[in-house]
């Protein structure tokens, strides 16, 4: 290798790889986030009027925060598809590019004459991932969702609920990011090594309802045996073990509470002083779990954090994002090192990214 060669930043992973991105909101642009932060050349194709999210809250300087998060380290190019010579330009950017990433719904991209059967004929090795709710086929395909939809779909939204059974709002876009971007990134990687070794390109079709089902082992495995589902709060992992709960402590805050191996128990209730005789006495239900609560519940989360500190109980206070924004550990391993040049003048820490920092470009 070169001294020059030697000298120049890493590229990453991924570079030399070009890709050309059709997505909007979060599943798409989540999973052509990574892949840009991995090296590869990522070309936003948005609509004259821009990608929806650029209208979302909060906007510093008159900047789209969220969308910017979302869209580091890609070059955005407003084309209307709808528009023959600006179609034709998108063309051309797909014969060019490596991968493609799109998120209408099927059909779409077949009746603007930019699908993967139109465009893979004129370049047999492209990669072409398509992230729909339902996926390209089946009676449902054309079926207009949400990530709230497609969780209700699979079955996860039953699985969370109050005391009263109503199923949880979810806090964060699950289907859309374990369902959506996630699997993307998955499908177009595994089809690059694929192309190493054969020379051709894919249809990835990655469709967010039935991929998080994958997420519900422990459901499937009691379903398939026959067993009865816990209600809600009522598992072992939802709610219903003493060893797996978030209590509240004396000054509001709260802990979630997860010893459940033995180990991890015994050493949890020897720190909040709650021996094997009372334990043995209410039992592992309901009861034993009124009485961590009341415990708990007489100190506060920073005396209780002081008294676990050092031991292993597997006990984490609940943190607010500001509080994780400044997490000394998070910040120990610069995982808000990078910063959003386009915002605040360079000092809104970027977006983590799930990728190993010797994968990413510097």
């Amino acid at each position: 290798m070169s001294a020059a060669a030697q000298s120049r930043p890493f590229g990453g992973a991924l570079e030399g790889l070009r890709v050309v991105d059709f997505t909007t909101l979060l599943p798409g642009p989540l999973a052509t986030l990574i892949l840009a932060e991995a090296g590869a050349q990522v070309t936003k194709i948005e609509a004259p009027a821009g990608d929806p999210l650029r209208a979302n809250p909060p906007h510093v300087q008159g900047t789209p925060v969220s969308f910017a998060l979302l869209n580091r380290g890609k070059t955005c190019l407003s084309l209307d598809l709808k528009n023959k010579d600006q179609q034709a330009q998108a063309e051309q950017l797909i014969l060019q590019a490596d991968i493609v990433v799109e998120q209408f719904r099927p059909g779409v991209m077949a009746r603007l004459g930019l699908d993967y059967a139109a465009m893979s004929a004129r370049k047999p090795d492209l990669i072409y991932c398509s992230i729909t709710g339902y996926g390209q086929d089946g009676p449902d395909a054309q079926l207009a969702g949400h990530d709230l939809n497609y969780l209700a779909r699979a079955g996860i939204l039953s699985l969370s609920g109050d005391d009263q059974g109503r199923p949880a709002m979810p806090p964060t876009q699950i289907a859309d990011i374990g369902g959506g971007a996630l699997p993307a990134v998955v499908n177009v990687l595994a089809a690059v090594v694929q192309r190493e070794r054969t020379g051709k390109g894919a249809h990835l079709d990655v469709a967010m309802a039935e991929n998080v089902l994958g997420w519900m082992h422990g459901s499937f495995a009691r379903a398939l045996s026959g067993e009865v589902e816990p209600g809600p709060g009522e598992g072992r992992l939802s709610g219903g073990s003493p060893r797996y709960r978030i209590y509240e402590t004396a000054d509001g805050r709260f802990l979630s509470v997860a010893p459940l191996e033995e180990k991890f128990w015994r050493t949890f209730c020897a720190t909040i002083g709650l021996d094997a005789e009372r334990i043995a006495e209410l039992g592992e239900g309901a009861d034993l779990i009124s009485e961590i609560a009341a415990i708990l519940g007489r100190k506060t989360c920073a005396e209780w954090m002081a008294l676990f500190q050092g031991k292993d109980v597997c006990v984490e206070p609940v943190r607010g994002v500001k509080e994780v924004l400044n997490d000394a550990h998070f910040n120990t391993r610069a995982v808000f090192e990078q910063k959003l040049e386009t915002v605040a003048d360079g000092t809104f820490a970027a977006l983590p990214v799930p990728l190993a920092k010797d994968l990413r470009r510097c």
